[in-house]
């Protein structure tokens, strides 16, 4: 995305100029005049992969765990059938009007300003790059707790199972800060389809190596563990049977979360025909049904072997312990693809904010132009968005160090976005676009489950607000 401000701002009489060639630039350009988009229904789906089948999969054998055998896989149900009907009406907002003519909104900030504007582009860019800054510091959280399990598995097998094995995540934490100051100069969302594809194929492969474990778990139990109701009150109080269920309801939220970034995905598929939202919708079904049939597998075998004692975190709250190398597999996997999930969320805000500054200082050489660096082979570099990049990534890093709080993190960060990004604004756009007569059946229909899931993301922020406070009653920065 960055290279696109280039493209409009750096020089605005080029892109006239091409857009002014017809045919010839017909080839070569979009009907916006910018470089052809060549991403398919495939490189959208990885893209969804990358992002929903994060840490968050880690956390659902916990979740059910909290909510049992009845309730767990229905509410894991209901997020799935909710995502992905809010995201096809937010996938045909992509274009003003004609689904394959009308004038494209690059971002979501773009959607809602074409439909809604006023303060709710306020709100909607506050809530949504508020929601990628979060994701980016849980991100960093869960990659650290998967480098240190790795430690920590290594120093069980050696060692046995009595030693404590305490590691700090701090150093863990910079590793992948400093990975990702070198990943962060990727300068836009196109470019990073490899580095997505990878990271969907390492979530496969951590999601399958736990549910692989859960199952020879299952077996060596001889049995199922849980009950149809969840956690029992003894083992937990009942307020905080209470806390801990709405956090559930969090964490599940975060697994299905993408919404905030759909938008910037749909802007990499290639131009109709078909029109973008039908390859969307197309990529969104593929996407959510392949999700909830790994989430539905992996949450529900973590509950099945553990029961009550489930984890926060399959494979790395040490449920188990052997083969001590397959869980190093795991972890190896978890890190690399958040390595790429971290970039994929990441982009949108990057590419915001060199807009706004390539808008505010189009003059300044430091914030347009690029200096040339001899490597392996030359590569020009733009030093604001070298500079402000690093920054970001430095910020979130600290923050992660201060706040290494898993569960409580993923379920504030699922309840903090689910509602405005995921259903609200969708909603309201689609009622907008579509003209949708107030007081009509589907207009209270699209209300109806408006409302029911604010009120899903009110208990669920409360719930992790919760644990969080719990947390900081124990928890010293920077320590072990």
């Amino acid at each position: 995305m960055a290279d696109k401000v280039v493209a409009t701002y750096y020089y605005p009489p080029m892109e006239v100029a091409a857009a002014e060639l017809g045919h010839t630039a017909g080839s070569k350009l979009d009907d916006d005049g910018r470089n052809k988009r060549t991403g398919t229904m495939w490189t959208a789906s990885s893209h969804i992969i990358t992002a929903v089948i994060g840490s968050g999969v880690l956390s659902l054998g916990w979740a059910i765990a909290q909510l049992g055998w009845v309730a767990g896989p229905a509410v894991m149900l209901l997020f799935s059938l909710v995502t992905y009907f809010t995201s096809s009406l937010l996938a045909d907002c992509y274009r003003s009007g004609d689904q394959s003519t009308g004038k494209r909104n690059y971002t979501y900030m773009d959607a809602v300003n074409a439909n809604l504007s006023g303060v709710k582009v306020q709100i909607c860019g506050m809530l949504q790059y508020a929601n990628i800054v979060g994701v980016a510091i849980g991100y960093t959280i869960a990659a650290s707790i998967s480098m240190l399990a790795i430690k920590r598995a290594n120093c069980f097998h050696g060692n046995g199972h009595a030693d404590p094995c305490k590691v700090s995540s701090v150093p863990y934490m910079i590793i992948f800060g400093v990975a990702q100051v070198f990943f962060s100069q990727i300068p836009d969302f196109d470019q990073i389809s490899w580095l997505s594809m990878l990271a969907a194929a390492m979530s496969f492969t951590y999601s399958s190596i736990g549910l692989g474990l859960g199952i020879v778990q299952v077996i060596a139990n001889g049995g199922v563990k849980g009950s149809l109701t969840g956690i029992s009150i003894g083992t937990v109080t009942p307020m905080q049977k209470v806390w801990r269920s709405t956090q559930a309801f969090g964490d599940i939220a975060f697994a299905y979360s993408y919404s905030l970034i759909l938008i910037e995905i749909q802007d990499t598929i290639r131009a109709p025909p078909p029109s973008e939202s039908t390859v969307m919708k197309r990529a969104t079904m593929v996407s959510v049904a392949v999700t909830t049939v790994f989430y539905m597998l992996c949450g529900c075998m973590g509950y099945a072997a553990f029961g009550d004692a489930a984890p926060g975190n399959l494979l790395t709250g040490f449920g188990f312990y052997e083969p001590f190398w397959l869980l190093d597999v795991a972890n190896a996997a978890i890190v690399v693809h958040l390595v790429g999930a971290y970039q994929v969320y990441c982009q949108p805000l990057f590419a915001f904010v060199e807009k706004w500054a390539a808008k505010r200082w189009p003059e300044s050489t430091f914030v347009t132009g690029e200096v040339e660096v001899p490597l392996f082979r030359t590569y020009k570099v733009n030093m604001f968005r070298a500079t402000w990049r690093t920054a970001f990534v430095v910020a979130t890093t600290v923050v992660s160090m201060m706040l290494p709080f898993f569960n409580d993190v993923v379920g504030f960060l699922g309840a903090l976005g689910f509602w405005p990004l995921t259903v609200y604004f969708p909603v309201e756009m689609y009622v907008v676009q579509k003209k949708v007569p107030k007081w009509s059946t589907q207009w209270v229909c699209l209300q109806m489950l408006s409302v029911g899931c604010l009120a899903i993301s009110l208990a669920a922020a409360a719930g992790s607000i919760a644990g969080i406070k719990s947390d900081l009653k124990v928890y010293h920065p920077f320590k072990t």
